[in-house]
């Protein structure tokens, strides 16, 4: 099962910037970039979208680099998406990663292909991230790259995004507690349509981004409830 995206997303050129937008994932390659080496945003906002895989039999090919496991920890599988299967690699470097990475865009036993690469690797260039987008293209299944203490040097991913955590919204059984999480979205590249920046949420739906400046302005009541 491929996700379809919705043509409502706000990411499309057209779209009413004013309403919330649901961003499904498209099969080609993305980056997402942290903007701090300790914030975990860019993980909430890649699983979020993760999250509309969660009825297909295949699992998502999880790849992590050694610095990263190192750093930023392992998936945790009551973190994820309900439902949603994973396969969980862990390689020792970065072109262990990318070439795990292809050779599952060439199976059709996968649903998604996630990588987590630390830093800026020399085989991390624009002629690996072309082969990756090509291959995610041909077989129509998303793949994503995470990565943290990295520069956004020349590639070829479709989109290439830069997250960071926003404060929770209020826990409405307890104010002393966060509630659920928001995301500052800054897409700053990307193919076919403009950049921009959006307050992100997970909610039912999946992903959610909205053009509103502040977490109180961007969120339905009903939402926070």
């Amino acid at each position: 099962m491929t996700p379809v995206q919705d043509p409502s997303d706000s990411l499309f050129p057209g779209a009413d910037q004013t309403m919330d937008h649901v961003h499904a994932l498209e099969p080609t390659l993305s980056e997402c970039f942290a903007t701090s080496t300790l914030d975990a945003a860019v993980i909430g906002f890649v699983c979020a979208q993760l999250a509309a895989l969660a009825g297909d039999p295949r699992p998502v090919l999880w790849v992590q680099d050694r610095i990263s496991r190192r750093e930023a920890g392992r998936p945790y599988l009551a973190g994820l998406p309900r439902g949603l299967k994973l396969l969980h690699v862990m390689a020792n470097r970065p072109v262990d990663v990318l070439w795990a990475m292809e050779e599952a865009l060439y199976s059709s036993g996968v649903c998604a292909v996630l990588g987590e690469v630390w830093g800026d690797p020399p085989a991390l260039d624009f002629t690996a991230t072309k082969r990756l987008a090509l291959r995610a293209e041909a077989r129509a299944v998303p793949a994503l790259l995470i990565r943290r203490a990295a520069t956004p040097n020349l590639s070829a991913a479709r989109q290439r995004w830069r997250i960071a955590a926003l404060p929770a919204l209020p826990q409405p059984y307890d104010n002393r507690a966060p509630g659920a999480p928001l995301w500052q979205a800054d897409l700053f590249r990307a193919r076919g349509r403009a950049p921009g920046s959006w307050v992100a949420r997970q909610d039912h739906r999946g992903l959610v981004l909205s053009h509103a400046t502040a977490p109180d302005t961007a969120i339905p009541a009903a939402a926070r409830a």
